[in-house]
């Protein structure tokens, strides 16, 4: 197990507080080939993290995350190989896959614009709260890119379904915080004075309850994906029998039949 409260990551901002990560864009395009690889070897840190239960990506000033930067990211692609663009694209997908493999709930707090690979961090994360002014927009295909990218095709038909989703991929055009939430990509819309407090509220009820068990949780709601029905009540079976183990389940039955309230250690 390992301890995150001090990392200092160079292309992104980090603070643990409360056994919550708070993760922030340092400026509105902060995605370049450092920072990619950065996030995704924090993420897979967050696997093994001891000190760490849920995480929140929050805007800054404003701005959630404006995607990559043209000069820094787009530049360059043009005038690599085959082998390179295909080790940059692995690496882009290797951060998702390193956000649902964490382990832990991530919530994300949309302001300003989520586009391009922003979307794609918003999609990823376990909760979406947004502002009534948030923007977002898998504009891939206006810069002459398919859709299909870092999940996006796997991913987000199963939060807005299979049309609305092929609408965006397609038309890269921008889907407005109130359709976000009406088709459930937006858990709920709140004010931008009250967004962070609403999203680290959230966070903190997680990290109360059981973090084991959210493992868990989170874990199953990402392998059952390509799981049958048969397959996937036997998964949850073993799972539960495995959570049925721990000390927080005993320690829910004893504050149950105390009338307290359970106090919750994660193990």
């Amino acid at each position: 197990m390992s301890a995150m409260a001090k990392l200092k990551p160079k292309h992104f901002l980090w603070e643990v507080e409360g056994r919550v990560a708070k993760v922030r864009p340092e400026r509105k395009n902060p995605l370049t080939f450092d920072s990619y690889a950065e996030l995704r070897d924090t993420f897979r840190d967050l696997a093994y993290a001891d000190d760490v239960d849920a995480v929140a990506f929050l805007p800054n000033g404003g701005n959630f995350c404006s995607g990559g930067d043209v000069h820094d990211i787009i530049g360059p692609l043009v005038k690599m190989d085959m082998k390179a663009l295909l080790s940059f694209t692995r690496m882009t997908g290797d951060f998702v896959k390193a956000m649902l493999n964490c382990g832990k709930p991530i919530i994300a707090a949309v302001d300003g614009v989520a586009v391009g690979a922003g979307a794609i961090i918003a999609m990823a994360s376990d909760i979406r709260i947004a502002t009534p002014e948030a923007k977002t927009a898998f504009l891939f295909t206006r810069v002459g890119l398919a859709g299909c990218d870092m999940g996006a095709c796997a991913i987000l038909p199963r939060i807005i379904g299979q049309g609305r989703a092929a609408e965006l991929l397609y038309t890269g055009r921008t889907m407005s915080a109130a359709e976000g939430e009406r088709w459930g990509f937006y858990n709920r819309l709140v004010d931008a004075a009250a967004l962070e407090a609403d999203a680290l509220e959230m966070a903190a009820r997680i990290v109360s309850g059981p973090t084991f068990a959210h493992c868990i949780t989170k874990t199953q709601l990402n392998q059952e994906w390509s799981m049958g029905l048969d397959q996937a009540i036997e998964a949850e079976a073993q799972a539960q029998a495995i959570c049925m183990q721990t000390g927080d389940f005993e320690r829910a039955y004893k504050a149950f039949v105390a009338k307290e309230k359970p106090v919750f250690e994660g193990k």
